[in-house]
């Protein structure tokens, strides 16, 4: 299973990168393809440039081909099958032979911009709420939301649910949820509020540019994360 944003942190693949010359390759091949220098800025950060969706994005997918390409290289162990949280669904398609690793490099780098452009740095993103039940993260999303937008975005495990929307809405759902028994509550090191409504014109887009991609048939099948089935039509 492949990670998704949120995952990311300065020095992140130190110790791989020092190791293996296939990540490194990895690493050059997705900074040449956006014209970033993807290794430096997850060695180095600055933090706020890391935490950048646009950057975020295929830092995390990049760390995540590299990692998948040096197991394979040196383990016989083979998957039966492959899925991915959120953005880590991308890396499952490069794993299971679906999608180009360069092409899917530029189109998560082009999913950060139009998720960043439809909502200006610092008025949206995403919350954890953990010791909740769902009824009661819903509940409390609701009453947040005061003509603005707040929802659950991920239901990650009983107990642990992230929401996703405006800030402000964000911060009264936090007072919300913690007033309705929350154990503990937590920004996400994320720049934009994936998997809600705000994000519905950048979704559009993207699936424009996703139309011009070549889906293969997949080598490892795939467990999607909208509905924990085995993707049975890819496109």
């Amino acid at each position: 299973m492949f990670p998704g944003q949120g995952s990311q942190s300065i020095g992140m693949m130190s110790d791989l990168l020092a190791q293996s010359e296939l990540a490194v390759k990895t690493f050059t091949e997705a900074s040449e393809a956006i014209g970033e220098d993807l290794q430096d800025i997850a060695l180095n950060g600055p933090e706020d440039k890391i935490n950048q969706t646009e950057i975020t994005q295929p830092i995390v997918l990049t760390a995540s081909v590299a990692m998948w390409r040096t197991w394979i290289e040196n383990s016989d162990i083979r998957p039966d099958y492959v899925c991915g949280h959120s953005l880590g669904e991308y890396t499952a398609l490069i794993a299971s032979g679906v999608l180009d690793f360069e092409e899917t490099v530029k189109l998560v780098n082009l999913r950060g911009k139009l998720m960043q452009g439809a909502v200006p740095l610092g008025e949206g993103g995403m919350v954890a709420l953990l010791g909740l039940d769902d009824d009661k993260a819903k509940e409390a999303c609701k009453e947040a939301a005061q003509g603005q937008v707040v929802a659950p975005a991920n239901f990650n495990s009983p107990g642990q649910i992230v929401i996703s929307g405006a800030t402000d809405a964000l911060d009264r759902a936090m007072a919300i949820a913690k007033e309705k028994g929350a154990r503990r509550t937590a920004k996400l090191p994320v720049s934009v509020p994936c998997h809600c409504d705000l994000l519905q014109p950048a979704g559009e887009e993207l699936a424009n540019a996703m139309s011009k991609l070549t889906f293969k048939e997949p080598g490892i099948p795939i467990v999607q994360n909208v509905n924990a089935q085995v993707a049975t039509n890819l496109e």
